[in-house]
């Protein structure tokens, strides 16, 4: 796996965690000291990247959690294959088919021959943003 690890009072909201082995962006994030003797809480609310359910966790601030290391690639649509897209990297020349994403507007914009931003995140792919118009 692709992780790396920090300590929960580290992170501030928009930065990425893995909550029960999926990546999430953080979208809440709210601390507490507890009792005299007690070690202070957060409560993380965070959106998972790739199915967009909420998930939350509460751990104390000190604790270590996994944080995804996030590989931001470019890539050109090959081919549009109904709900999947084969996309050809635009360094290594690999291909692969990556899910087309929930996003209406992004997923109207893929065509073979646009240029995509993908993430590849925990050994799995995302398709971000279109980059530009398809080359003739």
């Amino acid at each position: 796996m692709s992780v790396t690890y920090a300590t929960l009072g580290e992170l501030k909201v928009g930065s990425y965690i893995v909550i029960d082995g999926e990546p999430c962006r953080i979208v809440e994030m709210s601390k507490a000291k507890t009792g005299k003797h007690g070690s202070a809480k957060a409560h993380v609310v965070a959106v998972c990247l790739f199915s967009g359910n909420k998930k939350t966790l509460t751990a104390p601030v000190d604790a270590r959690v996994e944080v995804p290391i996030i590989d931001k690639r470019i890539g050109q649509v090959i081919a549009d294959m109904g709900d999947m897209v084969q996309i050809m990297d635009m360094e290594t020349y690999e291909t692969f088919e990556v899910e087309k994403p929930k996003d209406e507007d992004l997923k109207s914009k893929l065509q073979p021959g646009v240029e995509v931003e993908y993430w590849v995140v925990m050994g799995r792919y995302m398709i971000t943003r279109v980059r530009g118009a398809p080359k003739s």
